[in-house]
């Protein structure tokens, strides 16, 4: 288990999918980079954005619809 200690992470999905996909386009290489700079649990964002039916993608750097 592990704690968001930086960057709030939105309540609402959607605007949680938007943010973390932006980033990752415009400013990490990968979902470990944004994770480790922003001081975030990726195992949440993994969990929450899959509840709305998105896995991430390595070779897209994004989340996706599956």
């Amino acid at each position: 288990m592990c704690y968001n200690t930086g960057m709030i992470l939105p309540a609402d999905g959607f605007i949680l999918l938007s943010l973390v996909n932006t980033k990752l386009r415009d400013a990490y290489s990968s979902l470990e980079a944004l994770c480790d700079e922003e001081d975030v649990c990726k195992e949440e964002i993994r969990s929450r954005l899959f509840a709305l039916g998105y896995e991430y993608d390595e070779n897209q750097n994004a989340f996706v619809r599956v």
